[in-house]
C-alpha cells in the first residue's frame, strides 16, 4: 500500500487515515482520484442534514463532485467519498456489502469496522491491478457480493466463495478465535485480509481462467478442477497433506484441490505486490539474501508491476528483512512460506494472468510513483 499526502499541509497519510495527524484535516480518499481530498468541516452541531460535497479533479481537466460515503457519515466506520453523479449512499467497497451483522452489539461492530477495513484495503489493489469489479447490481449474475454473518451454534457460518457471494464468519476479526483456529488448524498465517484474498481468487478464477484461454495451461500446473471437491475435502481433513508439500505448493490448505491451490496462489500474489508497493512507498533497499555485504540490492523503488522475475528478486529479500526483523521483537515470521520452483511458476501464472485481463492502456505500463498504479475511473 502506497503512502499518501494530506492536501492541506503535505504531511504523511496512511491509506485508514480520514483526519490529518499533523494538522487535523479531516479527509477521505477518492479511489476514483487515487488520492486523499481535504473535506469541509461538518457543522456545528452534529451531522449535516445534507451530505457535504466536494469537488475533485479527476484529470484531464475533468472534475467532479463528491460527498462521503454513508458508513463516513452515520458510523465513522468508512474513510472514503462517493461520487454525486452515481446517485449511490455507499462507496465504491461499501455498496458491495448486501449483509452486515446486528450493530447494536458493539462486538459486531468492532468486527464489522475491521472487515471494511481489509476489504477496502482488497478493492484498492484490484483496482490497482486494472480487474473487474462490479457489484451485483451493476451485473446480477457476474457480480460481486460479500455477506459478513455472526454465526451461533444452530447457524454456523462457513467463510467462503460461491459465483461471486463471499461470505466471512464475523468472528475472524476476533484475534483470540483467529489464532485459535490458526493453531489447531497448524497454519502459519491466517489474517481477515488474507481470507478475502483468499476467497476473491475463487472469483477472478471463475472471471479469468474458468471459460478463458488460460485454463489448459492451468491444469497442467495446478491440477484438473473437474476433480470431486467433495471427495477432495474429505481426502484432505481425514488424511492431512502430502508429507512432501512444500515442494510443490504454497501452503497445506493449497495441496486439497486445485481450485485452492489457486485461490492459495493468488492470495499470495497479492500480498506479494502489496507488500511490495508499500517498501516502495518507504523507499526500501535491501541485500540481495546470500551475497556478500556491500554487493548486489534490490531497490523497491526501481520495481515495476510488468516485471514478473523483479517482482519475485524483491519479494525475496525483503521477506527475508521482514522475517527477520520480526524475529529480532520476538514474533513469527511475517511472511512464514517458502516459494519452490513449482510455485514460482504457479505465482507467474497468476502474474500474466492478471497482466493479460488489464485494460490496454494500462497493460504493461510502469508507475509514476509506486509498484502499483491504480486507475483513475472516469
Amino acid at each position: 500500500m502506497r503512502l499518501f499526502k494530506c492536501e492541506s499541509c503535505k504531511g504523511v497519510l496512511f491509506f485508514e487515515n480520514s483526519h490529518c495527524m499533523t494538522c487535523n484535516q479531516r479527509l477521505g480518499y477518492c479511489a476514483e482520484a487515487v488520492k486523499f481530498i481535504a473535506l469541509p468541516e461538518v457543522p456545528e452541531g452534529g451531522v449535516a442534514e445534507a451530505p457535504l460535497t466536494v469537488e475533485v479533479a479527476l484529470g484531464a481537466g475533468k472534475r467532479e463532485r463528491f460527498m462521503r460515503c454513508k458508513n463516513f457519515t452515520e458510523h465513522d466506520s468508512c474513510n472514503w467519498l462517493v461520487r454525486e453523479a452515481d446517485g449511490e449512499p455507499y462507496c465504491l467497497s461499501c455498496r458491495l456489502t448486501a449483509i452486515i451483522p446486528d450493530l447494536s452489539d458493539e462486538s459486531n461492530r468492532k468486527a464489522w469496522v475491521e472487515l471494511e477495513s481489509a476489504k477496502r484495503r482488497l478493492i484498492y489493489t484490484l483496482r490497482a491491478l486494472q480487474l473487474p469489479v462490479r457489484s451485483r447490481k451493476d451485473d446480477a449474475e457476474g457480480g460481486l457480493s460479500f455477506h459478513f454473518l455472526r454465526g451461533t451454534d444452530e447457524a454456523p457460518v462457513t467463510t467462503g466463495h460461491a459465483e461471486g457471494l463471499i461470505t466471512l464468519n464475523v468472528a475472524e476479526a476476533d484475534a483470540s478465535y483467529r489464532e485459535n483456529l490458526r493453531e489447531k488448524l497448524g497454519e502459519g498465517y491466517r489474517t481477515v485480509l488474507g481470507h478475502l484474498r483468499h476467497e476473491i481468487g475463487h472469483y477472478y478464477w471463475d472471471v479469468l481462467v474458468k471459460d478463458a484461454a488460460p485454463l489448459e495451461a492451468y491444469r497442467q500446473l495446478f491440477g484438473d478442477e473437474r476433480a470431486s471437491y467433495e471427495e477432495a475435502i474429505n481426502r484432505h481433513y481425514g488424511e492431512g497433506p502430502p508429507e512432501n508439500w512444500s515442494e510443490s505448493f504454497i501452503s497445506a490448505y493449497a495441496t486439497m484441490h486445485p481450485w485452492e491451490d489457486w485461490a492459495e496462489t493468488w492470495a499470495h500474489y497479492l500480498h506479494m505486490v502489496d507488500t511490495l508497493e508499500t517498501a516502495k512507498s518507504h523507499g526500501l533497499t535491501v541485500r540481495v539474501p546470500g551475497v556478500p555485504a556491500g554487493t548486489a540490492r534490490v531497490s523497491t523503488d526501481e520495481l515495476t508491476l510488468g516485471d514478473f522475475d523483479s517482482l519475485m528478486e524483491g519479494w525475496q529479500a525483503v521477506t527475508l528483512a521482514l522475517n527477520s526483523l520480526s524475529r529480532s521483537m520476538g514474533m513469527k515470521d511475517v511472511y512464514p512460506f517458502v516459494v519452490s520452483e513449482p510455485v514460482r511458476d504457479k505465482l507467474r501464472f497468476v502474474h500474466e494472468t492478471i497482466q493479460a485481463s488489464a485494460k490496454p492502456a494500462a497493460r504493461g505500463a510502469p508507475a509514476k510513483a509506486t509498484l502499483l498504479a491504480p486507475a483513475a475511473a472516469g
